[in-house]
Formats: C-alpha cells, structure tokens, sequence
C-alpha cells in the first residue's frame, strides 16, 4: 500500500503543470466589492480553477475579512536547499508567476520545487487516516472470534466494503484472487477515503485530491503493473502471437499493445474527470450566490435558495459518484489482472 502512495507523493512534490496557487477565497470578491463600493465583475473561472488548483497554504476560513490558513513550507533546490513560507517567498528571492508557481525573482527560472503543496499535505493525511483505519479494524479481529462474534463499531463499517472487493476479486481473477486482493483492497479504500475528504468542506477535507490527474495516473499505472508482471504465457501469447488469421498477424499485436496502453490511460481519465467535473459543478452554483449579489435583494435571495439547494443535491450526487468511482476502478482492475491471468483451454 506505501509503494503507490509514495510515488504519489513524488509526483506531487515534483514541478508539473499543474496549478500551484498560493491563496484565494471564493467569498473574496464579494467582499472586495463591498468594501470598495464598486461593483466588479467576477472571474468565475478563475475562481474556480484558484479552489481546484493546488495551494502553498491551506486556506481554512475567514475571520472579519481576514483568511485564517496552515502555512505550509515551500521547499526548493536552487543553489542549495531552502525552506520557507510563502508569505517569506519575496524575502528569500523568490515570487509566484501567473500561474501562481514559485520562480526565481532574478532569473524568472523555476526552481526544484519540492515544497509541502495543499496537496501533498492531504496525501499524507488521508495515507495515514487509512492506516489508520486498517490497522484498528485488524485489531478488533485478533482480539474477538469473528465465526462467534459480529464486528462491532469501525470493524462493522469496514469488514463489508472489504468483503465487497474480495468477492469481487474471487469472481472476476480466479482461483488465485488472495495474491491480488490487498492491492485491489487499498486501491478501493483509499480512492474511496479521498473522494469523500473532497467534498467535505471544511479542513482536513477540500483537497481535490482525486481531481489531481498526477494522483489518478499513479494508481493507474500501479494496475497497469501489477497486469503486465503477473500475465501469463497465454496472455502474452494472445497479444504478440494470436490464433487470427495470417494477414491479420502483423496487425493484431499492435492492435493489442495499443489495448494495453489505452487501459491505465482509461482509469486515470474516468477517475480523474469524474471527480474534477462534480468539484466544478459545486463550486458553479455557489458562484452563483455572488453573481445574483449585484440584482437586489429579491432575485440574490430567491437564487440563493436554487444555488443552497442545488448544492446539497450535488453534494449527495457527489458522495454517490465518490462511492461509484472506487468501485469502477477497482472492477476494470481485477477484470483487467484476471484477464492477464488467463490460462489456455
């Protein structure tokens, strides 16, 4: 379960493409434009892309027009190791660029950043959370008979998901389903734990974890591994020299390469998008509020009402979608190790 987890990790801390903003509220407009008195318009993508992104502090609340967030360390390697906060950055030489990452103010270079991201601090919660969990759930066991005595409390929550996906790993690999089951287990528990700290709106919860295509490939890939490593000679057999017919043996094996490619490029898509779009589509309809402020009273509040009650709608439509989408990536996976594990009839 680390192994993943860890090269998660990696790919957080290392420099992509991804946002790195380093502070934004989504009540700010609203309150810039009443201190100023003047009506600005709102750059609701923006707004959305600041809160989706990812951050070098985590934005908590705001307490009488103030933001209250966790400083997180900004650690880069430029010229040595150095360790500071973003509020210190200009202090150590250092700005944010137009897409909010670290560069250095002389150079406008980017350096090695490695820094303890919104992000990757959710990483290690959420892993830690989960060991949690795992390892008082083994605690009930080896202290109570479970054929004499039900599970009680955190082990009555967790034995059915656990039991769901060994069942699903029985039926869908085959006979030898236990060597795979606690990679499939950990896949479907974690996806599971960081789909819900998502939606959750207050702190440890908001990262958009799962949203994070860095994150999703990584657990792709660990599929992707585990079906390749573990195939056997029939599979690969089925790939590079299938029973087709003789004008058809150059074009199949590229055919089924390519299949096999396209499978972890599937995961890392279905899981990453699906997750993305329902934070999208919450923050849309609180957006909402802000931008019926500036009609009077009567319209702001009457959409109000729509936004406050579309969003509980979308949030309960989103613990759904948080259930589904763990489950459909650990599905694709055991069907896609129990077609790897194959054998000739």
């Amino acid at each position: 379960m680390i192994l993943p987890l860890f090269i998660s990790l990696l790919l957080l801390l290392w420099p992509t493409a991804e946002e790195n903003h380093f502070s934004s509220t989504i009540a700010s407009p609203a309150l810039e434009e009443g201190a100023n008195g003047a009506e600005e318009e709102i750059n609701i993508s923006e707004i959305i892309f600041e809160h989706i992104g990812d951050e070098y502090e985590w934005h908590i609340t705001e307490w009488k027009g103030k933001p209250i967030a966790i400083p997180l360390p900004c650690i880069v390697v430029d010229g040595g190791v150095k360790v500071f906060t973003a509020h210190h950055a200009a202090e150590r030489g250092y700005t944010f660029n137009e897409d909010g990452k670290l560069v250095n103010a002389l150079t406008g270079e980017r350096p090695l950043d490695l820094s303890i991201t919104k992000n990757v601090l959710a990483l290690m919660m959420s892993t830690f959370l989960l060991l949690f969990i795992v390892l008082w759930t083994a605690r009930w066991y080896r202290k109570h008979d479970a054929l004499k005595e039900a599970p009680t409390g955190l082990a009555a929550f967790v034995e059915p998901l656990i039991m769901m996906v060994h069942d699903m790993a029985k039926e869908n690999i085959g006979p030898d389903y236990r060597k795979f089951s606690p990679f499939l287990c950990m896949a479907f528990l974690w996806i599971l734990l960081n789909n819900f700290l998502g939606i959750l709106p207050f702190f440890p919860g908001g990262a958009n974890l799962t949203g994070n295509i860095a994150i999703t490939l990584v657990l792709a890939l660990c599929t992707f591994f585990t079906v390749n490593l573990n195939g056997t000679k029939h599979y690969y057999k089925e790939i590079f020299l299938p029973d087709v017919p003789g004008f058809l043996k150059p074009i199949m094996p590229v055919i089924e390469v390519f299949s096999a490619i396209m499978k972890p490029v599937s995961l890392t898509i279905r899981l990453f998008a699906n997750m993305l779009a329902g934070h999208i589509m919450i923050l849309c309809m609180v957006c909402i509020i802000f931008i019926m402020a500036k009609y009077g009273p009567l319209l702001s509040g009457g959409m109000t009402l729509v936004s406050v009650l579309f969003g509980v709608f979308l949030d309960a439509l989103e613990c759904l979608v948080a259930f589904i989408q763990a489950y459909v990536f650990t599905m694709l996976s055991s069907i896609y190790i129990g077609m790897a594990r194959a054998h000739e009839e």
